[in-house]
């Protein structure tokens, strides 16, 4: 009998690990592969709610846990953290015999997965290479793993041509659509009572990019008061790790919980996805306000240029800048217009999990796979 292909996951957030979930569980019921879960980034630290504890309650193995970020705001910190996360994940996978590693995005946990993988002579595959989102550092590193990548995984055409013209060979590229969307197709949960703010809400969630924390909080708590201004409650996330982090949390913080609003450091993806679908706009410059909120048929309401350049899943999302009179708009436009049905996404069509288990099963596994080069 054939020993089971070993693939690896890598995951470092909340938010990328929602999104890999669909994967994870499209692998665990193919008898051919054994899926391995490596830990790393955000879900280790207690300040961004120890999101590790979230998976193992969902019942997932976790094969490996490897330390990065020590929740430091700090630039500097950055490049100790990927250089621990480098050599974390490569003991890991040496030790798990790995064949296939998976990354997704630009963070820094799967740059590091990538830099483990790709030198040590691994398969790589990547998740939503070729698309285009400045954020802080996020479009040098996701360009950078989709080099290192043998594999992409594409979920739009115009990333799958974006990887093309890039140099990247055809036959490497697959265009799957988004996993985001996967769990967006289940039957919707409701959100449970101890989450749900009261009355009429937004879900917030804004992510740091880059700049130092006191312009970083001065933009939360414009959102926040503009959320407020549009007779709204609200639901807050807790910002990603990225430098300039500690300004959001101090705005949140400084917020409080005011009667009607509560306060997340994180979520599991089915109570997120259920508090978005119930709310009555998104705010912020997360990607799921840009690539689910069609899906999931709520308003978004993207809050400065984070997500420049992205494809946009639909007229949904309103675009604004950063001061609390143009957020107040936004918001306002976004309340005043039609509740949307769900409507069919640029972003596939909710079967991404499927593609991307089927074809790393099937994958040869040969040295051509393994010698990258430029198709031009």
């Amino acid at each position: 009998m054939a020993t089971p292909r070993r693939i690896a996951i890598i995951t470092g957030s909340r938010a990328e690990f929602g999104l890999l979930e669909p994967v994870l569980g499209a692998l665990t019921s193919r008898p051919a592969v054994r899926p391995q879960l490596i830990v790393t980034g955000m879900h280790l630290l207690a300040k961004f709610g120890r999101s590790v504890d979230h998976i193992r309650a969902a019942g997932w193995r976790v094969d490996a846990a490897v330390p990065m970020q020590t929740g430091r705001d700090d630039p500097d910190a950055e490049p100790q953290a990927l250089a621990r996360g480098i050599a974390g994940i490569a003991a890991a996978l040496k030790r798990l015999r790995s064949d296939i590693v998976v990354v997704l995005g630009d963070r820094i946990e799967a740059f590091a997965g990538a830099c483990a993988a790709a030198v040590g002579r691994r398969v790589l595959a990547h998740i939503h290479g070729g698309d285009r989102a400045p954020g802080d550092v996020d479009d040098s590193l996701r360009n950078a793993i989709t080099r290192l990548a043998h594999v992409h995984f594409a979920v739009s055409r115009e990333a799958a041509e974006r990887l093309r013209r890039m140099g990247e060979e055809s036959w490497r590229i697959f265009t799957v659509g988004a996993p985001g969307l996967d769990a967006v197709r289940s039957p919707a949960r409701s959100v449970p009572a101890e989450l749900r703010p009261a009355g009429r809400y937004a879900v917030v969630v804004q992510h740091p990019i880059g700049r130092d924390a006191a312009r970083e909080a001065a933009v939360m708590r414009a959102i926040l008061k503009a959320v407020r201004a549009n007779r709204l409650n609200g639901a807050i996330l807790y910002p990603s790790s990225d430098p300039g982090h500690t300004g959001i949390i101090q705005a949140i913080r400084q917020w409080g919980r005011p009667p009607g609003w509560n306060v997340f450091r994180s979520l599991p993806r089915a109570d997120y996805l259920a508090l978005a679908k119930g709310s009555a706009v998104l705010v912020g410059n997360s990607s799921s306000g840009i690539i689910e909120s069609g899906a999931l048929g709520v308003p978004a309401v993207n809050v400065g240029d984070r997500q420049a350049g992205r494809l946009k899943c639909g007229p949904n999302v309103i675009d604004c800048g950063e001061t609390f009179e143009s957020i107040r708009r936004a918001i306002g436009r976004a309340l005043k217009r039609p509740r949307q049905r769900p409507v069919r996404s640029v972003y596939g069509d909710g079967r991404a999990g499927q593609r991307i288990a089927r074809t790393l099963e099937r994958l040869a596994l040969t040295p051509a796979l393994l010698r990258k080069r430029l198709a031009w």
